[in-house]
């Protein structure tokens, strides 16, 4: 038992069995991060669920109907107008003014008062 082939064969078969340890706790680190990935995700998951559980509810009622029809179709209820906004394509143009005539109001207008 102590003669240094015997050794060299116990050495051997402790490493074989530290690294055969080693790799399974990285493997138990690495499937407890998935673990933890998965239960977000079922979190995540059920927090949809339940709004949308909220929003078909909403839907069953008249004033759910109402609601998602004026907010996508712009439809108004009778006696109400609808008012439409458009932007102007032809911004007015800034007035260009000089500087002579800008600095002199500066100073008219801070000893006005």
């Amino acid at each position: 038992m102590q003669s240094r082939p015997v050794l060299a064969l116990l050495c051997v078969v402790t490493l074989v069995f530290a690294w055969s340890v080693l790799r399974f706790w990285n493997k138990m680190a690495e499937t407890s991060r998935n673990r933890k990935m998965a239960e977000d995700k079922v979190a995540e998951l059920r927090k949809q669920k339940e709004k949308l559980s909220a929003d078909i509810d909403s839907l069953s009622t008249d004033e759910g109907k109402e609601k998602i029809f004026r907010e996508n179709f712009g439809l108004a209820k009778e006696g109400e107008d609808v008012i439409i906004v458009v932007e102007d394509k032809n911004p007015p143009e800034p007035q260009k003014t000089s500087f002579t005539s800008s600095f002199f109001s500066f100073f008219k207008n801070l000893f006005d008062w």
